[in-house]
């Protein structure tokens, strides 16, 4: 997830993983679209919605520059866990853009749409990275990840990070120039940006706790995240997990600061998880995804809030997971996974025609 956090919502979501249903190279078929919000739904911000993806877990699906392709991370083809794919908007043309092996998040396109990016624990490890513990309950594990660069095809891959501790969650600046991302490589979870070579970075957050999960505003100027800083034992707890290189992701609010990371503060102060944050395409509204209304439940709805934090309005109403949301770079698409249509254990890709 960005919380890259896929695994951990993941779970709150399903307690298995289902294979993919279609061979290697097969293209599903295109659910055809719905005749928008039924109005008892409440979903007024929608219009026609399609189902992009069909079977395994799906997220975190991100538009190129041009909005014609979407990056994501799959485990379809029965993978046990996350490789990056590409495909344009329409769900035709999947292909996977990582190596294969490891564990990928947090792909992202850049270069004019002709290169990407994404984190990728592949050369600490072929395999997928072990699972936590059961027995330490809900905890997410920080994977080895570094951040790699490819063309489009995937081809060229080039390490940008040599960390060897999770580094992730990288998005792009508007201009192109830099990526924002999360990293515990100075022993906690904050929030970095960097050139697009890899250089110049530059430590944002530093107060203790979890800082990730950051996107910037359409002009540049903020950067909206997730964060949770804990206190007295609290806080002794959540740096015990980090030597363990774990996290239990189950409390975050909606945080806005400048791009320099100056006037970093809480906009909202909802309980639960909320995550996921991205900014409207006119930039003074944040959606995001939140299970505050019930924080021991899988039933995660996307709601908007004014980037001063007043206004919150309930943008999707479904039982079933919704998170991860993108608008298209005109804003008039939105993208995000959820669990609806989707067998137990699935999340999919949806794609809808946006209504302000």
């Amino acid at each position: 997830m960005r919380l890259s956090v896929l695994t951990a919502v993941a779970t709150a979501v399903a307690t298995a993983v289902f294979a993919c249903g279609h061979q290697p190279g097969m293209q599903p078929a295109m659910q055809p679209p719905t005749n928008g919000p039924r109005p008892e739904t409440g979903e007024r911000h929608f219009g026609a919605i399609r189902q992009l993806t069909f079977g395994g877990e799906n997220a975190e699906a991100y538009f190129s520059h041009d909005g014609k392709r979407l990056i994501f991370q799959s485990t379809r083809d029965g993978r046990s866990c996350d490789q990056q794919f590409v495909m344009n908007v329409d769900g035709s043309g999947v292909r996977r853009v990582s190596t294969g092996f490891g564990k990928t998040t947090c792909g992202y396109f850049f270069d004019g749409d002709r290169r990407i990016f994404f984190a990728s624990t592949h050369a600490a490890d072929s395999a997928c990275p072990r699972k936590p513990d059961p027995s330490k309950g809900y905890v997410w594990g920080l994977d080895p990840y570094d951040i790699y660069t490819a063309n489009d095809d995937g081809s060229g891959l080039k390490r940008l990070t040599n960390y060897a501790v999770y580094t992730a969650e990288g998005t792009l600046s508007p201009d192109g120039h830099t990526i924002v991302f999360t990293s515990l490589k100075d022993g906690d979870l904050d929030i970095y940006t960097m050139n697009i070579d890899g250089t110049n970075i530059k430590r944002l957050t530093t107060q203790p706790g979890y800082d990730g999960g950051p996107f910037f505003s359409p002009d540049g100027k903020k950067i909206v995240y997730r964060a949770w800083h804990p206190s007295d034992t609290a806080l002794t707890n959540y740096q015990d997990l980090l030597k363990q290189r774990l996290v239990r992701p189950n409390r975050m609010e909606i945080w806005v600061m400048n791009a320099d990371g100056s006037d970093q503060h809480q906009i909202t102060n909802l309980g639960g998880a909320n995550f996921a944050p991205y900014f409207t395409p006119d930039g003074r509204r944040i959606i995001f995804s939140s299970n505050y209304k019930n924080p021991r439940s899988r039933n995660f709805e996307l709601y908007l809030v004014n980037s001063d934090g007043s206004g919150l309005e309930q943008v999707t109403n479904h039982p079933e997971f919704d998170g991860f949301p993108m608008f298209s770079p005109d804003g008039t698409k939105l993208v995000w996974a959820s669990g609806r249509s989707s067998k137990e254990g699935e999340l999919n890709l949806f794609i809808a025609d946006w209504k302000p």
